[in-house]
């Protein structure tokens, strides 16, 4: 039987490689012919699925789950809880021709907290996706998500707002929405929606 302690030892396995110098956060499951590179850090508490690489530089916060097939390249910077689908892309350059060196050309894109990716979503680089953003699977993003905001298509255009817990709101006359979920509720004002209570 294994104690608390051990359970928060990160689990790797063994087919995965994880390059001397990667910081793995307690807790954190690393699945099935993944690559973490050497300059890289995963918070605690993460599951990485099969085949998702990590470049260097790349920071993942805690609590973050990333599924099958993702890479994350360098420019890339996720915070705590937010889900990265299976297959989601990310570019790192917006312009890339096989013959043309532009590493010092990486623009960097940004997941706050709680952001939501759906299946075969592509991120373009250089945007940010705001706290707890949700994109619908097989969207393209190529501009800033706000906060809240569910986005899907492509281009992903804003077709509505999504709560915390991952539920649809609606708003009224006065700007407010309750989570059905969760009870709580969220203020729709100048075209930003924050949590009151």
């Amino acid at each position: 039987m294994s104690t608390p302690e051990q359970n928060r030892q990160p689990q790797i396995h063994p087919t995965a490689v994880v390059d001397e110098g990667a910081v793995i956060g307690q807790g954190t499951k690393i699945w099935h012919f993944c690559h973490i590179s050497a300059k890289s850090v995963l918070g605690d508490e993460c599951q990485l699925g099969q085949n998702v690489f990590i470049d260097n530089d790349v920071v993942v916060g805690n609590g973050v789950k990333i599924q099958n097939n993702v890479s994350l390249y360098k420019g890339v910077m996720v915070a705590d809880q937010c889900f990265i689908g299976p297959s989601a892309v990310f570019t790192n350059v917006i312009n890339p021709r096989a013959a043309v060196v532009r590493k010092s050309e990486f623009k960097p894109t940004q997941l706050e907290k709680g952001v939501s990716i759906g299946a075969n979503a592509t991120i373009v680089c250089g945007v940010t996706l705001g706290a707890f953003a949700f994109v619908g699977a097989g969207a393209v993003v190529t501009e800033d998500v706000k906060p809240y905001a569910l986005v899907v298509g492509v281009p992903a255009k804003q077709v509505g707002w999504m709560s915390a817990f991952g539920e649809t709101l609606q708003f009224d006359e006065q700007g407010m929405a309750t989570c059905s979920g969760s009870g709580q509720q969220y203020q729709l004002k100048d075209g930003q929606v924050k949590l009151v209570s």
